[in-house]
């Protein structure tokens, strides 16, 4: 029975063998170098896998099938912002919106108080989310004299005031988006004051051929300013800008600008207060942060990749924009990184997705 046995677990042990060389480990692999006179082996776990990208349902949308030329103005007196967002919303009204003027005008002057809303040269696209609204309505107004927006901001030519429905929480998004050869032309705005009639102004929407995706891209809503490290940097480095910058988590790049992993402050504190440490019962051996010392001598001879973390919230710049939101939620962070292929693009940070989804 013995014998048995042993030839039993010796078949058991040749078959898990077999499976891990044909399949590799379930944790990940393993890869070995040196660093000093010692050999360091250490399991690299393989990322954490995406969710299947959500394919859209929605049929695309003209940005002229929001208006008519009966819901363009042109404007050829001074005018104020005040005046001329009431004369926007009360032709919207004439024309079949359901909302009074009175009802939308405090909730667009709030968010023009918020934020500025010209999006481009010349350019404004005040807006407000309404639970009334069952679908969008857009007014155009084309003033070729310009008007201030603000006391501190640049005279606008042309202003597009959207109405949406609080039930459709991209479309801003997706209208910026559609918009984006007018917005990124900065002689869009004077080439439509100069045109005749509202019938001209709806066909230079028309012939652009304007059409909402079908959904927001990460790419729409991230940030490309951001402070990163390279990955020859050193730890004192990525101190300075966790203290400078305020930051508490930082990418790494290498020489070909690829996303190779996140140093983060709590890896640092961590290696400055091991577990075993806050173990302890009296604290008096570590109450004036004796243990940040060692990390304190040797902060300019130890390199950032002691504490990178190979594993990141991550998507791909055409990636849906909620993919950004589950990948934070995923990895409990406060920022998702965006890539083209390995090459980091930009960032979302939770409350600028909170900023774009809620109040933009």
């Amino acid at each position: 029975m013995s014998v048995l046995y042993v030839l039993f677990v010796v078949f058991v042990l040749s078959v898990v063998f077999v499976l891990f060389v044909l399949f590799g480990s379930p944790c990940g692999s393993l890869r070995w170098w040196k660093r000093g006179g010692c050999v360091i082996v250490a399991t690299i776990r393989k990322p954490k896998e995406k969710r299947m990208q959500p394919q859209p349902t929605s049929g695309s949308r003209r940005f002229t099938s929001f208006f008519t030329s009966d819901d363009i103005l042109l404007i050829r007196e001074p005018i104020t912002r005040d005046v001329l967002l009431r004369q926007m919303l009360e032709r919207l009204h004439q024309n079949g919106c359901p909302l009074t003027p009175q009802a939308c005008l405090g909730e667009i002057l709030s968010r023009e108080k918020a934020g500025d809303t010209v999006v481009g040269q010349g350019i404004a696209l005040p807006h407000g989310r309404f639970n009334e609204l069952e679908e969008p309505h857009v007014c155009v107004a084309v003033i070729p004299g310009g008007m201030n927006m603000r006391d501190d901001a640049a005279a606008v030519q042309l202003v597009i005031l959207a109405l949406i429905p609080q039930e459709e929480p991209a479309l801003y998004l997706q209208l910026l988006k559609a918009l984006g050869k007018v917005l990124a032309n900065p002689n869009s705005a004077a080439e439509v004051s100069r045109l005749e009639n509202a019938e001209e102004v709806y066909r230079f929407f028309e012939r652009g051929g304007f059409v909402l995706p079908e959904y927001v891209c990460a790419a729409d809503v991230m940030d490309t300013h951001f402070v990163c490290l390279r990955s020859q940097d050193n730890l004192s480095t990525a101190i300075d800008a966790f203290t400078r910058k305020h930051l508490s988590k930082l990418p790494v790049l290498d020489a070909d600008g690829d996303l190779v992993g996140v140093v983060s402050a709590k890896e640092l504190l961590k290696v400055c207060l091991p577990d075993y440490l806050l173990w302890m019962e009296d604290l008096s051996p570590i109450i004036n942060f004796q243990p940040f010392v060692h990390v304190m001598q040797h902060e300019q001879s130890t390199w950032i990749g002691d504490i990178l973390k190979e594993e990141y919230p991550a998507v791909q710049m055409s990636d849906p924009a909620i993919m950004a939101a589950g990948e934070m939620i995923r990895y409990e962070s406060s920022v998702c990184y965006v890539l083209n292929g390995k090459k980091l693009m930009g960032i979302v940070t939770l409350p600028l997705f909170l900023g774009k989804i809620f109040r933009d």
